[in-house]
């Protein structure tokens, strides 16, 4: 491995690697708006750039590739002059108030605050068009997009879908789609990755919105496995301790960050918005058993279960083994379906099992 010099310490680096991989696993934080780890470097916010001894220009941490003998600094008063100016400027056509942050949050504002960025540049109105689109799912507010085209790469890169980009020139400059088309009109998937990219809540859930819920600062993370196939993404739900009369609501669903799960942070259109479900009010909340009088009626999981096992030992020991079948479901996880042909041919020697993903 090659080794380069990092805030005065020596630090070993692989091949290929960017000044900001190196900094990230060796413990040193420097702040990013357009970074995203699934994406191609883009180098557009200016937010990491650090210092290359014998450079006269300071160079994007996110983009550079590491070489060996690099003396690199990140944190100086140059550094820090640099970062004030920025979020400074950033924040001349950025709203101010956290007031403003109603559903995703606004790493910006985090950022300008951080770095105790002047705020007395004056203010101006963004200039960047403002459109409705009738999808049922993403809401995009221009005037809090700073056009670091994370939505962009993510949605060419990841998804391979090119619904969205880039249109206008300078300060017009905003996300849109070819012809201002709705997004159900163009490759979309309504993958909602865009919403979970954006760093400044520019994207963002329109659900929550127009029901005038809590935004996902003040709601608490549930990590969980995404029911709808047997993939079993993890995802996090974002629920409102208060809802529902203090029962508890989940508000909207998240990603877990880039490399911390399986699906890598990535969600189907099911996966992120298809909740809605979990408080409906024709949904079962308590096992029910067929009484005496042809009714279901409420029972606990342990009678509900053991009536379903002597049920199925009963049949076996009347007709023998292949009178009983299992099918299982594609919305279970693999172990789920594992255990279900395992109960079939282990337990009762039966070889009739089937799971309807493959029909």
């Amino acid at each position: 491995m090659n080794e380069l010099t990092l805030n005065g310490q020596t630090a070993r680096f692989a091949e290929g690697e960017t000044l900001l991989d190196i900094a990230s696993r060796h413990g040193v934080e420097i702040p990013t708006l357009c970074h995203d780890p699934r994406l191609d470097p883009a180098g557009a916010c200016r937010t990491c750039l650090v210092e290359v001894e014998g450079e006269r220009l300071m160079t994007p941490a996110c983009a550079r590739t590491a070489r060996g003998g690099m003396v690199i600094t990140t944190e100086n008063a140059r550094i820090d002059r640099h970062r004030q100016t920025l979020m400074a400027l950033y924040m001349t056509d950025h709203p101010h108030e956290r007031e403003s942050e109603v559903g995703s949050p606004d790493l910006l504002l985090d950022m300008a605050a951080r770095f105790n960025a002047p705020t007395d540049w004056g203010w101006m109105h963004p200039i960047r068009d403002v459109r409705e689109d009738r999808n049922p799912y993403i809401d995009f507010n221009a005037e809090t997009c700073i056009a670091c085209a994370r939505c962009v790469r993510y949605c060419e890169e990841v998804e391979g879908v090119s619904a969205i980009a880039l249109v206008g020139r300078g300060s017009h400059t905003t996300i849109s789609t070819v012809d201002e088309k709705s997004l159900l009109d163009t490759t979309c998937e309504l993958c909602g990755g865009c919403i979970d990219v954006c760093p400044t809540g520019a994207m963002n859930e329109k659900l929550p919105l127009m029901r005038g819920q809590k935004p996902e600062r003040k709601l608490q993370k549930v990590r969980s496995t995404c029911n709808f196939c047997g993939v079993g993404c993890q995802l996090d739900l974002n629920v409102d301790p208060e809802g529902r009369d203090g029962l508890g609501q989940i508000v909207k669903i998240t990603s877990p960050p880039p490399g911390a799960t399986t699906n890598d942070g990535n969600l189907c259109v099911k996966g992120r918005f298809a909740y809605d479900f979990v408080h409906h009010k024709d949904r079962l909340t308590h096992p029910l058993v067929r009484g005496s009088d042809g009714a279901l009626h409420p029972t606990t999981w342990d009678d509900a279960l053991q009536r379903a096992a002597d049920g199925l030992m009963g049949v076996a020991e009347r007709r023998g083994a292949d009178a009983v079948g299992f099918v299982s479901s594609s919305r279970c996880t693999m172990e789920e379906n594992f255990l279900v042909q395992k109960m079939a041919r282990v337990l009762f020697r039966a070889n009739h099992v089937h799971q309807c993903a493959a029909t």
